[in-house]
C-alpha cells in the first residue's frame, strides 16, 4: 500500500478518519511495529498489544515524560498525569480500588432501573418526531446523566458536561492546533472550578458512599487511605471523560453498524437475547477507543523489532480488534461471535474500570431503541467525529418510522 510509506499518526490522510481499517490491515501485514517520524512506535497486531498490556514493568502508563513537552505546565498536563488511566502503581492502585468499589457488577445492577427509566423517557421524547439525531437526541444524553448521577451533579447543572469532556479528551489526539489546546485548557479550568464547589458542598453534606461516587472518593477507604485534593478533582474529571465519550460512541457505533449490516439487525430483532454478544461485537468491530499509549522503561523487543528504553509506544486497539490471526473474518459484523476476546477495554491492571457500566448502558439503550423503533433508517449523511483516538459520530440523522 503506497500510503504506508508516509503514514504518520500526527499527519493522517483525510480518508483515514472515515475508514482507518484498510490502513490498519496494511500495517499489520507489512509493518506491524512501525517507527513513527517522531521516534515513537505504532503497534497493530493483537498478540503484540496483548503482550504490552501484560508487561506493566517494561511498558509504563505514566505520562509525565511524554506529556511535558506537549502540554508544558498547563492544567491539561496536571490532569492527564494525575488521572487513573495515565498512571502506574501505587497511585493507579489507590485510585482504581476506590473507583472500582462503586462500579462493581452488583453496584451497577442497582442503577439499572433508573437507566431503564432514563432511556424510556428519551424514547418517549422522540416518539412523535419524524427525524432525530441518534447522537444528540439519544446516545450522548445517556452517559452524561448516568455519570452525573454517580457524582451527584444536580440535573440543572449538567448542560456543560458534554462540551467539557469532548474538549479535554480532544487534547489527547496525536496532533492538535494551538487554538484547540487553549480551548481544551479553558474547558478543564471551568470544569475544575465547578468541581471545587461541588466537592466543598459534598464535604458538608455527604451522600451514601455505596451509591454516591463523589462521597466515596472524598471519604476514601475504611483503612484511612484517601486521595489528595488534586487527585480527587482530576479523577472526577476522568470519571466524566471515561464514562462519557466512549459510551456515547459505543451506542452510536452500534446502532449505525446495524444499519450497515441489515441482516444482523434482523437477527437481533428476531432474537433479542443476542444483545449481550452483540454489544461485545460492537466493541470489537468499531472500538470506541482506538489508541492507547505506553513508554518503555528498558530496552526491549516487540515483534522482532528492537525498541530502545524511553520509547513511546502507541497501541492500536482498533487494529488489534480486526486482526485475522485472532478473529475469523474480522471485517464482518457477527452479533453472535464467540469467543470474542476483544481489547476494547484494554487488558491487565489497566482494564477499563467502567466496563460493566458501559456494557449495561449500551445493552439497555440499544435493546430498548430497537424494540421501539425497529425500522429506523438514515435520514442524511452521518458525520464522523474526525478523531483518531476516539472513534464515533458527531451526528447520525435518523428517520424513526419510515413511510
Amino acid at each position: 500500500m503506497q500510503a504506508l510509506k508516509s503514514f504518520d499518526l500526527r499527519e493522517l490522510p483525510a480518508d483515514f478518519y472515515e475508514d482507518p481499517y484498510p490502513y490498519y490491515a496494511a500495517l499489520r501485514e507489512h509493518e506491524p511495529v512501525r517507527p513513527m517520524p517522531d521516534g515513537s512506535f505504532l503497534l497493530t497486531r493483537y498478540a503484540d498489544i496483548q503482550a504490552v498490556y501484560k508487561d506493566t514493568k517494561t511498558f509504563s502508563s505514566d505520562k509525565k515524560i511524554e506529556f511535558k513537552p506537549r502540554y508544558g505546565d498547563s492544567l491539561l498536563y496536571q490532569h492527564h498525569t494525575t488521572s487513573l488511566v495515565f498512571n502506574d502503581p501505587p497511585l493507579h492502585t489507590r485510585v482504581r480500588r476506590l473507583i472500582m468499589g462503586g462500579l462493581t457488577p452488583a453496584a451497577m445492577a442497582e442503577t439499572e432501573p433508573g437507566l431503564v427509566t432514563l432511556v424510556g423517557d428519551l424514547l418517549d421524547r422522540m416518539e412523535h418526531k419524524q427525524d432525530v439525531d441518534l447522537i444528540t437526541d439519544f446516545a450522548s444524553a445517556i452517559p452524561v446523566e448516568i455519570i452525573g448521577n454517580l457524582l451527584g451533579v444536580p440535573h440543572h447543572e449538567r448542560e456543560p458536561l458534554r462540551a467539557w469532556s469532548l474538549a479535554i479528551l480532544g487534547a489527547l489526539e496525536p496532533s492538535i492546533t494551538p487554538e484547540f489546546f487553549d480551548y481544551a485548557n479553558r474547558s478543564l479550568s471551568d470544569f475544575l472550578d465547578y468541581l471545587k464547589v461541588l466537592v466543598a458542598e459534598r464535604r458538608l453534606y455527604p451522600g451514601d458512599p455505596h451509591k454516591d461516587m463523589l462521597t466515596r472518593l472524598i471519604q476514601g477507604e475504611a483503612d484511612g487511605e484517601k486521595l489528595t485534593e488534586q487527585e480527587l478533582l482530576q479523577n472526577c474529571v476522568f470519571l466524566l471523560n471515561a464514562g462519557h465519550e466512549t459510551t456515547t460512541n459505543l451506542i452510536g457505533n452500534g446502532l449505525y453498524a446495524l444499519l450497515e449490516w441489515p441482516q444482523e439487525k434482523q437477527r437481533l430483532l428476531a432474537t433479542p437475547a443476542l444483545i449481550h454478544t452483540a454489544i461485545e461485537e460492537f466493541l470489537r468491530f468499531e472500538s470506541s477507543n482506538q489508541l492507547g499509549n505506553r513508554i518503555t522503561t528498558a530496552a526491549t523487543v516487540i515483534g522482532g523489532v528492537e525498541i530502545p528504553a524511553g520509547s513511546r509506544i502507541s497501541v492500536c486497539i482498533g487494529a488489534a480488534n480486526r486482526d485475522s490471526a485472532h478473529f475469523p473474518d474480522p471485517d464482518t459484523l457477527d452479533i453472535s461471535r464467540s469467543p470474542n476476546r476483544h481489547l476494547a477495554f484494554a487488558s491487565g491492571i489497566h482494564q477499563c474500570a467502567g466496563m460493566f457500566l458501559a456494557r449495561l448502558e449500551a445493552r439497555v439503550a440499544i435493546a430498548a431503541f430497537l424494540a421501539r423503533f425497529p425500522h429506523y433508517t438514515l435520514a442524511g449523511k452521518a458525520v464522523r467525529g474526525g478523531r483518531a483516538r476516539f472513534r464515533g459520530f458527531l451526528s447520525i440523522p435518523c428517520r424513526l418510522k419510515p413511510d
